[in-house]
């Protein structure tokens, strides 16, 4: 079957929600709605762009209309929410979220077509503009890098998130291994991982996981591969295969979430208002 138009996936998107307990990360929400749209393996990998798939496509402009509808909300660090709204909306008829959200960018001056072709304003408006602006940005940015330069991008960014004694490797002939390095547990226990960096287009295979899992066995039980593209279903699968030693996946997107948090060649400028809501308490 074809990949879904975005409101063909406001009621899958709202149910995997609520099966994940209200609230999850873009990718583990993206992974609950695949195992309910059931694609080939084809129609999961054809890509929209650089950055995304055409199911992610469809699914971000499923989140920004459910969000302009009031069912979702995301937070800073980037969960995305049910709203009290979206906790009861059980069944919603996707013709009333279209007309509401395309009745507000109209007055706002930014109408949508229903097909959100390539190109045309979110409706979030200027702020969702933006930060597709940047991802994009950075994106193209990392991919201009030479593959020595990723490496030490990477280097920077596991020191950066806790690891010590980082190394890179880069010998050609290691089975893909690029580096080394440990990560703390209470500043007591110590445990190395073994890190791959493929900077490029498209979706990282099962062949290529199993690849660095053999390239591992002996040096280490644990593996991180980072890429600025995306991982294949059977990937994440072979990632977290029983009796096998697991490996840990950072996708592009998880990439520019990372770099964006860890302010690594993005300056982020904000005003800090903070407010304290009992009613988010009373809520749990």
């Amino acid at each position: 079957m074809p990949v879904p138009k975005y409101h063909q996936l406001f009621n899958p998107v709202l149910e995997a929600l609520r099966r994940l307990g209200g609230s999850a990360s873009i990718s583990e929400l993206n992974e609950e709605v695949i195992k309910n749209v059931h694609l080939s393996d084809t129609d999961l990998a054809e890509r929209h762009n650089q950055r995304l798939t055409k199911l992610e496509y469809q699914l971000h402009w499923t989140r920004s209309y459910l969000k302009s509808y009031g069912l979702l909300d995301n937070t800073t660090r980037g969960v995305w929410i049910l709203t009290p709204k979206g906790n009861e909306a059980t069944n919603v008829d996707p013709q009333v979220i279209i007309r509401f959200v395309q009745k507000r960018s109209n007055e706002r001056r930014l109408a949508q077509p229903i097909d959100a072709p390539t190109g045309a304003s979110m409706p979030g408006g200027a702020e969702a503009d933006a930060e597709e602006t940047w991802r994009e940005k950075l994106l193209a940015t990392l991919l201009s890098l030479s593959p020595s330069a990723f490496e030490r991008l990477s280097q920077r960014l596991l020191r950066e998130s806790g690891f010590v004694e980082v190394r890179v490797t880069g010998r050609s002939g290691d089975g893909g291994i690029d580096g080394v390095g440990i990560i703390r547990l209470g500043g007591l226990l110590g445990f190395p991982i073994l890190f791959q960096c493929k900077r490029y287009n498209g979706s990282v295979s099962a062949g290529a996981i199993r690849d660095f899992r053999g390239a591992m066995i002996g040096r280490a039980d644990r593996g991180l591969v980072i890429t600025t593209g995306t991982f294949t279903r059977d990937a994440k699968a072979e990632a977290t295969r029983d009796g096998a030693p697991p490996i840990d996946l950072v996708d592009g997107e998880t990439l520019l979430d990372k770099l964006k948090e860890l302010r690594l060649g993005v300056d982020v400028r904000m005003i800090e208002d903070v407010t304290v809501l009992p009613e988010w308490f009373a809520g749990i």
